[in-house]
């Protein structure tokens, strides 16, 4: 019989991935979201987890062999973080029905592990880079920190394995997601093209010039099957990125060169995102129109806070993979051609022109 997968956050860029993988291996998959989309092979589950009585209905008979937890909701306030997305991790690990077999629920996190939440992001005492798995949590509260410890107080409790995956910036196709590089850089780079503006690298020298790496949707849903699926892996948490580094001084030429426009010599000059696209909704909209794009809106493809945050951290980021290699998983992503495959699916989806 085919294993059973619960995959939360299914219509995310992580979930999608993970799904599309899933289905193709012939694993019977159950994709759960609040507005579940229609996706090949998956069975929907649409549910709200911040109501448990809700949670508890949609998912007390789902008996899976994995369950890969990829979403999370951004709240005003770290705070409100916590509060609100480890009751979610909680809800959803209360409601399932005690396992009667092997279970493996893996939790996606990421990198603020390392340099903490958004209000005190990249700030204060940071671990050495590249950062390490067992360099351990810092001395500020982190909702990563709490949905950690709820995956943590169930296994105790049920008697199921666990993983926590933490990549990097994730490339990945999604609409509507709050943290979306890819896409969000894809639009500014039309936007530039279409206007003759500089396609501006938006982010701090440190980011321009110091080494980083990132993460493709595919290569973290292949981790996160694998480590479902090898006993070795189980009861241990993983930094995951594609394999290669990289300085986004040359990045960002590849980037413009497959857009066709000539990248602005960085100057050192901090020119967030979110201030140059401010007022770029109605030109995206009169794009779409014209190109007959599926997404007229703009908010639902950009999310430039985000890709400010990353590309205007003061520290060089590099992330050690050396644990996952030493327990068997070797696959490699070159990062250049993740951002390409990305741009590609979005023109043949019609998202950009």
């Amino acid at each position: 019989m085919a294993k059973t997968a619960l995959v939360v956050g299914a219509s995310g860029i992580v979930g999608s991935a993970t799904v599309k993988l899933l289905a193709e291996q012939g694993w019977a998959v159950h994709g759960l979201a609040r507005r579940p989309t229609d996706q090949a092979g998956v069975h929907p589950v649409a549910v709200d987890l911040q109501d448990a009585a809700a949670t508890a209905a949609a998912v007390r008979h789902l008996n899976a062999d994995a369950v890969f937890i990829t979403t999370w909701l951004r709240q005003d306030s770290e705070a409100a973080n916590i509060r609100v997305n480890s009751a979610m991790v909680r809800n959803l690990l209360n409601g399932l029905p005690k396992p009667t077999g092997p279970r493996h629920v893996a939790l996606v996190t990421g990198l603020k592990h390392y340099l903490g939440p958004f209000e005190a992001y990249g700030k204060g005492t940071l671990p050495q880079t590249p950062f390490r798995e067992e360099q351990g949590r810092l001395d500020v509260e982190n909702f990563y920190y709490a949905q950690e410890d709820e995956v943590f107080a169930a296994a105790a409790r049920d008697g199921f394995t666990w993983s926590v995956h933490r990549p990097h910036t994730v490339i990945g196709l999604a609409v509507g997601n709050a943290m979306n590089m890819g896409t969000t850089l894809a639009v500014y780079a039309t936007l530039c093209r279409e206007t003759g503006r500089p396609f501006v690298f938006p982010g701090s020298a440190a980011q321009w010039s110091g080494l980083t790496d990132m993460t493709d949707a595919g290569q973290l849903a292949r981790h996160l099957v694998w480590a479902a699926e090898t006993e070795a892996a189980h009861d241990q948490a993983f930094n995951v990125v594609n394999g290669d580094i990289f300085r986004w001084q040359w990045m960002w030429g590849r980037i413009a060169q497959w857009f066709g426009v000539e990248a602005a010599l960085f100057d050192g000059t901090v020119r967030p995102l979110e201030q140059q696209m401010a007022d770029d909704a109605g030109l995206w909209r009169a794009i779409a129109t014209r190109a007959r794009l599926a997404e007229p809106d703009l908010g639902r493809l950009a999310s430039p806070w985000h890709t400010d945050a990353d590309l205007g951290r003061p520290v060089e980021v590099v992330t050690d993979m050396s644990k996952s290699r030493r327990f068997g998983f070797t696959d490699y992503q070159p990062t250049d051609d993740a951002f390409f495959a990305l741009f590609e699916r979005l023109r043949a989806d019609r998202l950009i022109p």
